[in-house]
């Protein structure tokens, strides 16, 4: 924090030292000074509405009543909360809220507190319910500010004011979020029966209302999701050298931030709507763009609302070494309307440009596609040609791993290169995340049931940036942790993001957010409340273990599920050119001296990319024992007899199966 933006001041007669803006009930809260405050929450903006957080403030020329929820401290003051001339005034307040509402124990408590034991007052519309609406306005702000809906709101004027739905609808457009009944502080909202009948509904929405308390409280100064949703990963990713450029060659590039997340929030993503996969997800991480306008394909010219972009499809742009945002809203909205994933797209497209530049491929053998790194008009070309099922279009829609087979039959290819430049496994193509510098994330795509895909385990900053997993125990532990996890939000249906995008900053614990002790006890009462089954984090992973085992054995009765079809393309490993080397020499070469023992003075560059690929080949074998062992597989990645004992899958042709393959 800089000390030129921090601030003391005293608050009866304590001295606390705060950052400039701090309001003064915020700084009153820290030091342990009760001021009572009725319409305040932490969870919306000051409001102001009760007046009962009032105190004097002396600001060396003159005294004067201020409301402390939404007073900026900005330079030295003295603060007085419990003068004679705050007293008098709170006490005033109190008295009227107690002829309104008599019964409502909040209102009684803060007047006992403030020496008030009958008012002065009488109120002609006095309301006798214990948990009456008492007009603080918490429920709309949270419902606007927080839930970004802004359902319910106040209507009429004076002793006639009270909170409604629009027009009094006897079914207004409420999602049911609970958020309003959460933070109201008297019991005047509550929920109705959920007549989906979960176990302990109460549980349910407590799990639920943490997530909206996290969001509401930090993701503007985390990762932005509400604002951006995913987007907000383009510079992280540039700044940490893991931003695919050009097929994976590089992890950063001098064009990015024409596409960074800043670009879409100022210049494309509508504003003001709540966005999310579902009504009520705090979240709100889907994005959409309205109004734009299509420059190619069967609807150009037409003004049409896009889905996104999210971060999978802006790192598959600068993939393709393209850095248009035009061009990625385009290729977003098509690859969705021809019913295409944009990763898959992006990432074939990228082994193609490639494949154009090194000269396997020309205009002839594509149709007539001019197709470099950088070629967004070709690359919409393609897209387009994909889509209506013709020309080159019916080659490069079958994916990577047919390509590579098609492009060494037909032209002469050499196959050792095309998979080394091939970014894709058990058939799928990579996600956007160059994996180089990341041995544990090359194993989440390698050893990944589905294919080359982050779902399974997300490890790179763990690995690479943290350090938090050095040994290959360490790493398998976390290659173990992570897929069944996500194998279970997969099972149940559930998202991932509010497990890993959002944390407490007082999290002292643990530096990886997927592993926040009150995020795992949150599913577990998520899912107590709607089953009635207690849980802990180690039965959940169990449930995962059990299907994750069982879907191996799965891909085995298919012909796959061995530790050959592991593998991984060397590029996702390591540099394969001598240009990617040069590009990042001066890492590369310590690398080579520190963790391979080489010493690569003298050594031509040639040399040291065939020197560091032994290295890393190596390292990546080493890798798959320790996952196997863990997980309690063969050497060859079969589950054992044993293991599917233990986990009670242990079904006669499935244990005929495993016996079959050594396990």
């Amino acid at each position: 924090m800089d000390d030129r933006n921090m601030i003391t001041v005293e608050i009866d007669g304590k001295p606390v030292t705060v950052e400039q803006d701090t309001t003064i009930l915020e700084a009153a809260r820290r030091i342990g000074v009760f001021i009572p405050a009725l319409c305040s929450s932490d969870l919306v903006d000051p409001y102001a509405a009760c007046r009962l957080c009032v105190v004097e403030v002396d600001d060396g020329r003159r005294k004067k009543l201020v409301t402390s929820c939404n007073y900026p401290l900005r330079r030295p003051v003295s603060v007085e909360t419990s003068s004679e001339k705050v007293m008098r005034n709170r006490k005033t307040i109190l008295e009227m809220m107690l002829a309104r509402w008599p019964n409502v124990k909040l209102i009684s408590d803060l007047a006992a507190h403030a020496g008030v034991s009958e008012p002065r007052f009488i109120h002609p519309g006095a309301d006798l319910n214990p948990n009456a609406c008492v007009l603080c306005g918490l429920c709309m702000r949270i419902c606007e500010q927080g839930i970004w809906e802004n359902i319910i709101n106040f209507t009429g004027r004076g002793a006639d004011r009270s909170v409604r739905m629009p027009y009094d609808s006897r079914q207004p457009h409420c999602i049911g979020c609970g958020a309003c009944a959460e933070i109201c502080p008297t019991g005047a909202i509550t929920m109705a029966d959920d007549p989906n009948q979960p176990y302990d509904a109460e549980m349910v929405r407590r799990a639920g209302m943490r997530v909206t308390e996290e969001m509401i409280k930090y993701d503007d100064e985390q990762c932005d999701m509400r604002g951006v949703g995913t987007a907000h990963l383009v510079e992280i990713m540039d700044a940490y050298d893991l931003l695919p450029v050009m097929n994976y060659r590089f992890g950063a590039h001098e064009d990015t931030p024409k596409i960074s997340s800043d670009v879409f929030r100022q210049n494309y993503f509508s504003k003001g709507k709540p966005d999310g996969c579902w009504l009520g997800c705090t979240m709100a991480c889907a994005k959409a763009i309205e109004g734009f306008r299509l420059k190619t394909g069967p609807y150009r010219g037409e003004k049409v609302l896009v889905d996104g972009p999210e971060y999978e499809t802006l790192g598959g742009s600068s993939n393709m070494g393209v850095f248009d945002p035009d061009f990625v809203v385009e290729y977003n909205f098509y690859c969705d309307t021809y019913g295409l994933d944009t990763i898959s797209f992006s990432t074939m497209t990228a082994f193609i440009m490639e494949c154009y530049e090194a000269g396997v491929l020309d205009n002839v053998k594509t149709g007539g596609l001019e197709i470099p790194f950088g070629a967004g008009d070709a690359a919409l070309e393609l897209l387009h040609l994909i889509g209506r099922g013709e020309g080159f279009g019916l080659i490069a829609g079958r994916g990577i791993r047919y390509m590579k087979k098609y492009f060494a039959e037909n032209f002469g290819a050499d196959p050792a290169f095309l998979q080394d430049i091939g970014m894709e496994a058990k058939g799928m193509e990579y996600s956007e995340y160059v994996t180089k510098e990341s041995l544990a994330q090359q194993g989440g795509y390698g050893i990944a049931l589905k294919g080359a895909q982050h779902d399974e385990a997300w490890l790179i900053f763990m690995d690479m940036v943290n350090k938090q997993i050095p040994t290959f125990e360490d790493k398998a532990e976390a290659l173990h942790y992570f897929p069944m996890w996500r194998t279970w939000f997969g099972l149940c249906g559930l998202c991932k993001l509010p497990w890993n995008d959002v944390e407490p900053p007082d999290n002292a614990e643990t530096d990886e957010p997927a592993k926040v002790p009150g995020h795992v006890q949150g599913y577990c009462e998520f899912f107590e409340g709607v089953t009635g089954k207690p849980q802990t984090m180690d039965s959940l992973v169990r449930m995962s273990e059990k299907v994750y085992n069982f879907q191996r054995v799965f891909n085995l009765r298919m012909g796959f599920g061995r530790r050959e079809h592991d593998v991984i393309p060397y590029r996702s490993a390591g540099p394969v050119t001598v240009e990617e080397y040069e590009s990042r020499q001066e890492r590369y070469d310590a690398q080579l001296k520190e963790d391979a023992g080489i010493d690569p003075k003298g050594m031509s560059s040639v040399e040291k990319v065939a020197a560091l690929r032994k290295h890393r080949e190596k390292q990546y074998e080493h890798l798959l024992d320790a996952v196997y062992k863990r997980r309690g597989w063969t050497s060859d990645g079969v589950p054992t007899v044993e293991k599917l004992l233990d986990l009670g899958i242990d079904f006669p042709d499935v244990l005929e199966l495993v016996r079959k393959h050594g396990g």
